[in-house]
């Protein structure tokens, strides 16, 4: 980007090259849902069927919906709250203030990350030391999800977060996901050459490319696989909204996106050529939900030879997805404060942090932070998505649309681009959140 990124905003930060951008949002979309829920998921709706699935709604969200989220921030200059009041303004509408929804639904589902992210350590650390896999792995996991479980641990992932986060975007956010994002990809590869040696692992590589074509005609296979797509590539209208106004307008966000979306979905099956083939070789149960990445994959370990090294590498590769993640997270509450009451960096993300402090130590308990979760991405992610999909395709209007998501390409896109935002982007949307409330979550 170089001198080109000082002729928008100059007091306003900006990616350092395009890569870094694509890497933390590629950050923000690989979390710890690609390694445990994207496995079950597909192993539960017939493997290779749910991969078509998945495939064919990937590159329709991350065209429209991630593009179109990255082009409305960049044109704001800001996150959800002043980008969604630019727009509302600009057309003499009410409810300027709406952009708080996806701002709050963002700190919510980061509250609620944190915790995850204790769990984590605690596992990585006792990889290392070996307690991990010393005994049965259900009476490990249960001991750490009770009530006040760990919060040792919670305060030691929030405040890694507040030191990546005061660091800002370039320093911070950027350098940790150029760092992360690729040795994600590296020690997933590492793993998944040491699983295709399990006697058994063939099985696991038939079941997750040999499409059960049967399962296509089943709505679930699609429902799921739509939710899984939906909230892996971020889509909240809030922390791909607040990369985006960060980047420079000679970037290609369309181009960009789908890079995105490449990724997200090969670090998701990476992760899969991991757990599924390793079940498989143990007659386990693939399709087990939460448990396989806290349960199922550690008593796999016990049982390999060099298993305990296997396992801090896998551990640690979920730290880093979680932590480019849950900085996505708080980028969007800490820009808000930061642009609403010109906080500077460090107050702001205290402000984020302690907040999560104070509200998470109360949700320690597995069940009670599953339900946390689940509320938030039923109620408020979804709405924050179809808020700032409305606002976008509805009320900046075609020519807008295809303006900004024009920049940085030889010629506009054409009004296809609105048609599918429109009429087909906004519907999804919107089932997202029907299909969520009726289903208790996708």
């Amino acid at each position: 980007m170089g001198e080109a990124s000082k002729t928008s905003t100059p007091s306003r930060a900006q990616w350092g090259d395009r890569w870094g951008f694509i890497l933390a949002c590629i950050g923000s979309a690989v979390g710890m849902a690609n390694v445990w829920a994207f496995p079950y998921r597909a192993a539960k709706y017939g493997g290779g069927a749910f991969l078509v699935a998945y495939f064919t709604i990937a590159l329709f969200l991350g065209l429209i919906g991630v593009s179109g989220e990255i082009a409305f921030g960049r044109w704001g200059q800001t996150g959800p709250l002043g980008t969604f009041r630019k727009a509302l303004t600009q057309h003499n509408l009410p409810l300027k203030s709406i952009g708080i929804i996806p701002v709050a639904g963002s700190l919510a589902i980061g509250i609620g990350y944190a915790v995850v992210m204790a769990w984590v350590l605690r596992y990585t650390a006792g990889s290392v030391t070996g307690s991990m896999l010393s005994g049965d792995t259900g009476a490990y996991f249960g001991a750490i999800v009770g009530d006040f479980g760990s919060i040792g641990w919670h305060m030691l992932a929030l405040a890694i977060t507040f030191v990546v986060m005061i660091a800002g975007i370039n320093s911070g956010i950027e350098r940790i996901n150029k760092f992360m994002m690729p040795l994600f990809f590296l020690l997933f590869l590492i793993m998944a050459i040491r699983v295709a040696f399990l006697p058994g692992a063939a099985d696991g590589y038939r079941y997750l490319f040999i499409p059960q074509w049967e399962y296509l005609l089943k709505a679930d296979t699609w429902v799921y696989a739509l939710g899984q797509c939906f909230f892996s590539l971020s889509l909240a209208g809030s922390g791909t909204v607040v990369y985006g106004s960060y980047l420079n307008d000679a970037e290609d966000c369309i181009v960009c996106a789908r890079r995105i979306a490449i990724f997200d979905t090969l670090a998701a099956i990476l992760a899969s050529m991991v757990v599924i083939p390793a079940v498989f070789a143990f007659g386990l149960d693939p399709s087990s939900g939460p448990p396989l990445m806290f349960i199922t994959m550690p008593a796999i370990f016990q049982s390999i030879l060099g298993g305990r090294l296997i396992s801090v590498i896998f551990f640690i590769a979920i730290l880093f997805a979680g932590l480019t993640s849950i900085v996505n997270l708080f980028e969007t509450p800490i820009e808000a404060l930061q642009n609403r009451f010109q906080l500077s960096q460090v107050k702001a993300s205290l402000i984020v942090t302690g907040a999560a402090a104070a509200v998470g130590v109360f949700i320690e308990n597995g069940d009670v932070v599953s339900a946390w979760m689940d509320a938030v991405s039923i109620y408020i992610i979804p709405i924050g998505a179809l808020i700032s999909a409305v606002l976008l395709f509805w009320v900046m209007g075609s020519d807008f649309v295809r303006s900004e998501m024009g920049k940085g390409r030889a010629s506009r896109p054409g009004q296809w681009v609105t048609y599918l935002g429109k009429y087909v982007f906004c519907l999804v949307t919107l089932a997202v959140i029907i299909l969520g409330i009726a289903k208790g979550g996708i």
